[in-house]
């Protein structure tokens, strides 16, 4: 069976997290660096699996259904290290994986009615700045008078209220659709 592109790109995005966890394990200046190689290299193959899937017609069921799965996998591994490393509180994590959770649970049941819930500007720009935020969050330097902590705690604080609003969404889309199809309450 050959595997194409994009999809070995997911692939290696999986592939990868293990590696992450391994370093995060380690919080020393030269670690963190490679963390960071190690995530930012797992986060560009996102971009350019979806590129290459649709500037090349390459999507397929996989891609479908494992792209979304790698970003939510490598997301969460970053985010669990950095609790355990103390540069994070669990209740932030919390609550991006309960919205990741929930949402991820809607789409599957939407799909099940035959709606398809596809991804919005508001997830693009929580990936994105959750994305921003880890790499700070690891670095953690002081540069002068810059505390990059200190910001990429705040991006992460503003990835996490696009999160639950991109989340309200999903659920407020989805509650419209079966108003309209006539489906009544959640079954």
């Amino acid at each position: 069976m050959k595997i194409n592109t994009p999809n070995q790109l997911t692939i290696l995005r999986v592939a990868l997290i293990p590696l992450l966890v391994f370093t995060l394990a380690y919080k020393n200046f030269t670690m963190d660096l490679i963390s960071v190689a190690v995530f930012s290299i797992a986060a560009i193959t996102d971009y350019y699996d979806g590129y290459l899937a649709r500037k090349y017609n390459l999507v397929t069921d996989f891609g479908k259904i494992m792209d979304p799965v790698a970003d939510k996998l490598l997301v969460a591994a970053a985010l669990i290290c950095l609790v355990e490393r103390g540069d994070l509180a669990a209740y932030a994590v919390i609550l991006i994986l309960a919205r990741e959770f929930a949402v991820t649970a809607l789409r599957a049941v939407a799909s099940s009615h035959g709606y398809v819930m596809p991804a919005d500007n508001f997830g693009k720009w929580k990936t994105g700045l959750q994305i921003t935020a880890i790499i700070m969050l690891i670095l953690s330097w002081k540069i002068w008078f810059l505390d990059i902590y200190a910001i990429g705690l705040l991006i992460l604080w503003i990835s996490i209220i696009i999160s639950l609003y991109s989340g309200w969404r999903y659920f407020a889309d989805y509650w419209s659709y079966r108003k309209q199809q006539g489906m009544g309450e959640f079954s």
